[in-house]
């Protein structure tokens, strides 16, 4: 018997209710949440943890008029198959991409899947998100997690993954000036990337206590009230998702230099964004990356994330949660169904 038809003997699961995190204009957590049943192409996946970013706050604040459940950070195991050939997946541990794409429009034929005109989101965009229970995802988008990578690193692929991706995108050169803005786990996590290619960068950041971890990686770290940018660095990362530091980009990079944007800003106050035209500055915006990468450097100790799991919180607390993703010393929250 097929490993999938083992869901057959249990009550019909559109019938079942779960816990989870939704937003409906309102940031709660439910009891009675339906529970999602797995398409033809499609797995079901107990959540073991869970992570909080800065994308679930920002919806909470409107970002992409997103109402469902919210997380698209996450580690888990399969339980069901919506097919016989998703089998071989039940009961593996696991971590997925978060894009859902249709695999036929003009981005996908063009090998640029996390593009896709036709995709859903978890957590983001017309999908329900990883903050319950259990979460629906496709086949395709599974990755198998090493034993040797623990829950509290596992939850942390999908971030990782974004910080390869800058290195996908633009190679930093060793011989030349890099500066990562921010001190949150995104930007912690591009400068540990970099420093894994042999390259020296500096973050410039507003914590001290998050700067301190990155320190004791070896990694050179800045308050940003004390550093006197000069228009000298070659490759500028803004990892702080604020206007703030997209200005302060602009004054580090050099005439023709590059800044990579490596989290979304919605701004809500003026940005002049002259210096970028005057100097010839190129802004290249990085989003989704390489999970297998991101996989890879955990299980071969090349990233170490001990440490940046700060706070840990139940389901069922998960407003505090998101609340306490928002404190200054907060690196990254996760929640555990």
């Amino acid at each position: 018997m097929y490993a999938w038809a083992a869901s057959r003997a249990q009550p019909a699961l559109e019938d079942m209710r779960l816990q989870a995190l939704v937003f409906d204009g309102q940031l709660r957590v439910v009891a009675d949440h339906p529970e999602p049943k797995p398409g033809p192409a499609e797995v079901l996946v107990q959540v073991d943890l869970a992570g909080i970013c800065q994308t679930d706050i920002e919806i909470t604040r409107g970002y992409m008029d997103y109402r469902g459940v919210l997380g698209h950070e996450f580690v888990g195991r399969v339980t069901a198959s919506g097919s016989p050939a998703g089998a071989s997946w039940v009961g593996k541990r696991v971590v997925a991409e978060i894009n859902c794409v249709c695999g036929k429009c003009e981005m996908c034929l063009a090998g640029l899947k996390t593009h896709c005109l036709q995709r859903t989101t978890l957590g983001i965009l017309g999908r329900d998100g990883c903050l319950a229970e259990r979460v629906v995802v496709p086949t395709a988008n599974l990755h198998a997690v090493p034993d040797t990578v623990p829950d509290e690193a596992a939850v942390l692929v999908e971030p990782l993954a974004a910080a390869f991706q800058v290195v996908q995108q633009v190679r930093p050169n060793p011989r030349e000036k890099q500066v990562i803005i921010g001190d949150g786990r995104l930007a912690q996590l591009v400068a540990q990337v970099f420093a894994s290619r042999g390259a020296r960068p500096v973050v410039v950041g507003i914590n001290e206590n998050k700067m301190r971890r990155l320190e004791r990686l070896g990694i050179s770290c800045f308050l940003a009230s004390e550093v006197h940018p000069r228009h000298d660095v070659h490759l500028v990362v803004e990892a702080s998702g604020s206007v703030a530091g997209l200005t302060m980009a602009m004054q580090f990079v050099r005439p023709r230099g590059t800044i990579v944007l490596k989290s979304t800003i919605a701004a809500r106050e003026p940005i002049n964004l002259s210096p970028i035209v005057v100097d010839e500055v190129t802004v290249l915006g990085s989003r989704c990356g390489p999970f297998g990468e991101a996989i890879g450097a955990l299980a071969r100790g090349q990233v170490d994330t001990a440490g940046m799991v700060t706070a840990k919180f139940p389901l069922s607390d998960g407003v505090r949660a998101v609340q306490a993703a928002q404190l200054p010393d907060s690196i990254k929250v996760v929640v555990k169904p």
